[in-house]
């Protein structure tokens, strides 16, 4: 099943769809985004009950969750994306997954523009796929990790590669790891949707094409199989670290075809298009 949340008449509601794209419909569950399904009874449960059909041209699809519990995501977790930026590949027998936070404010609907952040000029793409939590959990093995999955996402993790202030920084007072991290932060950076594609549609989470291209040039091309950690090693991570909760997402690392790669880097007027397998598309207009 494909669940959305979107907009009608000004309120903010979530159904599922009559079928495989919005074209074919939406039944409305009720008001609110998704994470009240999630808390609550669950997608399977909410599969199951009738309401009003709504067609597509009556709804603004927003994020399918537009406040969840917690925003992670992983860096530096496909080795070409690594080799891409000079670095050596990590051996995941002797690393751990790099998990960092992104805010609530980065979210932003599959194809709301973006406005560009004063604070840099140099503003890049990251095609993921983004897990979405369906039980609370903690210490969860990895051969159970992919019971807690309530479905899955298209997720961009755009990142600002530099950070300007507008003036000079005193050298000890502009780290590259904090940098790096508030590149993640930006109001928009984390486009999310369209639909939340419930686990059982997704067999194999690690057999997924990801591209992304801009203006209709794709600058990444790539397969979730390629990642250093899979999606079952990572929630058994975080979940040794913290107690996962309903609705939280994990956005799951890029591969390699990034801007800062080759110094290009988005543009006002420009359109990001992202996608991952069956998942739904994205398309991000830039502005200035």
């Amino acid at each position: 099943m494909r669940f959305v949340s979107y907009r009608r008449d000004g309120e903010l509601y979530h159904g599922r769809l009559a079928g495989d794209q919005l074209e074919s419909g939406v039944i409305e569950l009720g008001p609110g985004d998704l994470l009240s399904v999630l808390e609550g009874e669950g997608l399977a449960a909410a599969g199951q009950r009738p309401g009003p059909e709504r067609s597509a041209a009556e709804l603004t699809l927003t994020a399918p969750l537009l406040r969840p519990p917690k925003l992670l995501a992983v860096a530096a977790n496909y080795a070409d994306h690594i080799k891409e930026g000079g670095g050596t590949p990590m051996n995941p027998a002797r690393a751990t997954p790099r998990l960092f936070l992104k805010p609530s404010t980065a979210i932003t609907g599959p194809y709301d523009p973006i406005t560009l952040p004063k604070i840099s000029t140099r503003n890049d793409w990251e095609v993921e796929l983004a897990v979405v939590i369906g039980e609370r959990c903690r210490d969860v093995p990895v051969d159970r990790a992919l019971d807690v999955v309530a479905g899955y996402l298209t997720a961009n993790d755009v990142s600002a590669r530099s950070i300007e202030p507008g003036f000079e920084r005193d050298e000890e007072h502009a780290h590259p790891f904090f940098d790096w991290l508030l590149g993640k932060w930006p109001d928009g950076f984390a486009p999310l949707g369209p639909y939340l594609v419930t686990a059982d549609e997704v067999p194999d989470p690690q057999d997924l094409e990801l591209v992304l291209e801009v203006d209709g040039t794709v600058r990444q091309q790539g397969s979730t199989k390629d990642m250093i950690f899979g999606v079952a090693e990572l929630i058994a991570f975080a979940s040794s670290v913290m107690t996962l909760e309903p609705g939280d997402v994990i956005e799951t690392g890029t591969p390699d075809g990034t801007g800062v790669a080759i110094g290009v880097f988005l543009r006002p007027g420009e359109v990001m298009t992202a996608r991952v397998g069956n998942l739904g598309e994205q398309r991000t207009p830039i502005e200035s």
